[in-house]
């Protein structure tokens, strides 16, 4: 399989030219068709995405990451839960602006890890708000929902297979 040079190209500009939310607009600007050139490379892109984001501090170059990597889930790019253990990294975070993008992410993947992580989130931003300009609550709250979703359905799952096995 032969790797597209434009991958490392469109890898090492991510975070340039980003724009954050302001007054005026609640979300973040990013440049759409480095984006999707990345999302077309699907699989292949991933270790150069992953590697950025195991070392930048850089908030920019973080969000048009998570961008990406949110995109590729919207295209059914596989292996995107792998990098959890590279995304936990942003776990911590106080931003709002990482906050969300990892909560759409985390409610795409459902990694069994990120449930804390959200719950953490949401008792932060609901006690020490710290977004101007949207609410990362919704995003955050709509991936807890999505997790509880889930755990209900296994669980229901569950009761009705052990209620078949209960009546022979």
């Amino acid at each position: 399989m032969t790797i597209s040079p434009l991958i490392p190209y469109h890898t090492s500009a991510l975070g340039q030219g980003v724009i954050m939310p302001d007054a005026k607009r609640n979300y973040c600007v990013f440049n759409e068709y480095r984006n999707e050139e990345l999302i077309k490379e699907r699989e292949n892109a991933l270790p150069y995405i992953e590697n950025i984001l195991k070392y930048t501090q850089d908030e920019k170059q973080i969000l048009e990451s998570l961008n990406v990597l949110n995109g590729m889930l919207d295209k059914k790019v596989n292996g995107i839960d792998k990098l959890y253990p590279t995304l936990s990294r942003f776990n911590g975070t106080t931003s709002p602006y990482i906050q969300t993008m990892l909560a759409g992410i985390y409610r795409k993947t459902l990694v069994p890890d990120a449930y804390g992580p959200l719950h953490r989130w949401m008792y932060q931003q609901i006690v020490f708000p710290n977004s101007p300009y949207f609410d990362p609550l919704e995003e955050i709250g709509g991936a807890i929902y999505e997790y509880n979703k889930q755990i209900n359905s296994q669980n229901a799952s569950k009761k009705y297979s052990n209620s078949l096995a209960n009546k022979n």
